[in-house]
């Protein structure tokens, strides 16, 4: 039986990657344009850019016709005596989450190379003892912010970091509970690190938990992976792009999230930070308009 995906958006979508930045979009204007886009879910963003209060949150949020889907934190447990750090970080983006009537919450690993700059800052590769120690703490945070919060840890691979490539994604699937931890499957960030994710949901079909719909220009990751260039720069560069002109194909991928028989939150993405204020919202109406072009969305 087939259930299109439910589709929304993010603040990524509207240039926001921290919780204050002068050069992001405010966040009421996000709020709005996403509404106007055609939109009625959204990902919370960077911890402290939406509103933290509950009621007024929800205010805001009632007004515009708008729901949450997920929460979204970074954490760095790959890291020797990380537990407290990252618990703090991840417990306040489930409160809220939890708050908001919303079911996931998507944990992106942290960088080993700075995302700004480019400039390494610890080894690329873990070791054998490393991937044990990481897929056991990753198994411990997310029995808890089940038990104490009622979510679902979706966890995202992410480029320039530990969990990047398809090895590496396989990886860490295998060495995670799949009871405890499911897969926030990015299309952008696995194509950018040379991965299919076609083949992804089709060999883990039960690990899909949760999706970001991007894609990503073939020629410019090209030039980056080539020249060693960082997540950060890549962006600026173009890396990530308006579909349809990138890769993965979107329509597979949209029937083959519909053959899950699962309820899966495909929530469309585009990094763009920083950006003109005005180039937001015309994306997202067009992003939108030849998604729903592909198939059946929710």
């Amino acid at each position: 039986m087939s259930r299109p995906a439910l589709i929304g958006s993010a603040p990524d979508s509207w240039g926001v990657w921290f919780p204050n930045d002068p050069r992001q979009t405010p966040w009421q204007r996000f709020l709005d344009e996403v509404a106007a886009a055609g939109y009625t879910r959204i990902e919370l963003g960077p911890c402290g850019y939406l509103p933290a209060d509950p009621p007024r949150l929800r205010d805001e949020l009632e007004q515009r016709g708008l729901s949450v889907t997920a929460g979204t934190i970074f954490e760095h447990l790959h890291r020797a005596d990380s537990w407290d750090t990252t618990w703090q970080d991840v417990s306040a983006a489930a409160t809220l989450t939890a708050a908001m009537g919303a079911r996931h919450l998507v944990v992106i690993p942290d960088f080993w190379r700075d995302p700004q700059t480019g400039k390494v800052l610890e080894d690329a590769r873990l070791t054998d003892e490393q991937w044990v120690a990481y897929a056991g703490q990753m198994n411990r945070l997310a029995r808890r912010i089940r038990e104490e919060f009622g979510l679902q840890i979706q966890f995202h691979p992410h480029a320039d970091t530990h969990v990047d490539t398809h090895e590496n994604v396989e990886r860490f699937l295998d060495e995670t509970d799949p009871d405890l931890v499911s897969l926030c499957l990015d299309t952008g960030h696995i194509s950018y690190c040379g991965g299919d994710n076609l083949k992804l949901i089709g060999d883990h079909p039960e690990r899909i938990g949760y999706v970001h719909l991007k894609q990503v220009d073939p020629a410019v990751v090209a030039a980056v992976h080539e020249q060693g260039i960082g997540f950060g720069e890549a962006v600026r560069m173009g890396a990530m792009c308006e579909p349809p002109t990138g890769i993965p194909d979107m329509p597979p991928i949209l029937d083959a999230l519909a053959n899950l028989d699962a309820d899966i939150f495909a929530i469309v993405e585009q990094d763009m930070y920083p950006c003109p204020a005005d180039r937001p919202l015309p994306i997202a109406r067009r992003t939108l308009t030849y998604l729903q072009s592909c198939g059946p969305l929710r």
